[in-house]
């Protein structure tokens, strides 16, 4: 997938337009194991392979808030705004995490824009996100996320 440029005046012509996917990346132990060490959440599930081998998932997994991180990373593959002096994200108008994922697994970002609207000084874009887990029946991450654009 290639990054495609909108302009900032352009994004509020994309409502409902899916950008596309992010490439696969392997969620591993290290990075789960940087991310408990973080944020302080050393739950077994997401760092003892030996005990969450036999756990509820069969094995280690990535934190929900892990993969929601992941997403400006991901989403920077996907899109980007020109002609915008700053852009910060505003926060999240919904999240669910309906299934896990397992370390050692493949994730991709999918993403279509759900609105976008004047506000003072830029735009504010509301982003449909949505992790999915290589060969899952579900996905692991579904959110609605919000940035602002400023000229």
């Amino acid at each position: 997938m290639s990054q495609k440029a909108y302009g900032i005046d352009e994004l509020k012509t994309l409502t409902g337009k899916q950008l596309g996917f992010s490439e696969w990346m392997v969620v591993d132990q290290a990075r789960v194991d940087q991310f408990a060490d973080a944020t302080d959440d050393h739950q077994w599930i997401h760092v003892d392979p030996a005990r969450a081998k036999d756990g509820p998932f069969g094995g280690t997994i990535a934190h929900g808030y892990l993969t929601l991180s992941l997403a400006p990373h991901l989403l920077q593959q996907i899109w980007s705004v020109e002609g915008a002096r700053l852009g910060v994200n505003y926060g999240c108008n919904k999240v669910r995490f309906p299934s896990p994922v397992p370390v050692g697994s493949e994730m991709r970002l999918a993403v279509t824009v759900a609105e976008a609207e004047e506000v003072e000084g830029g735009v504010q874009v509301a982003l449909d996100i949505v992790f999915e887990v290589r060969d899952a029946k579900k996905p692991a991450c579904v959110a609605q996320v919000v940035y602002r654009y400023f000229r």
